[in-house]
């Protein structure tokens, strides 16, 4: 009958062997902690954080493009703006053209 054989485990190595071409890092080494988060602040904000619901099929369309999804549904909504108002009276009419249907409404 034969005696079942296991293979040798590898030496266990220290882990605190002395190398000097490689020192262990020290608090001198390092320096101060730096904790960088996003871009931070920017010098002219342009744009303003809200929360807006869309249809699932809409979001994957952009995300499914790549990353600055968001840059592209803000690229497309200013595009619809600039269509719908290309064609718009001045402000001024606007107003006189509210003011006549608020007061058709009231009569």
């Amino acid at each position: 009958m034969k005696l079942a054989t296991t293979a040798k485990l590898p030496k266990k190595t220290s882990a605190k062997v002395a190398d000097p071409d490689n020192p262990a890092w020290t608090e001198g080494m390092l320096g101060a902690p730096v904790l960088k988060r996003g871009r931070g602040p920017q010098a002219a904000p342009t744009k303003v954080l809200t929360s807006v619901r869309l249809d699932a099929d809409i979001l994957e369309f952009f995300k499914a493009q790549g990353s600055g999804y968001q840059s592209r549904i803000n690229a497309a909504l200013r595009m619809e703006v600039e269509r719908n108002l290309a064609g718009r009276p001045s402000a001024a009419t606007r107003k006189r053209t509210a003011n006549i249907k608020a007061m058709a409404l009231t009569s």
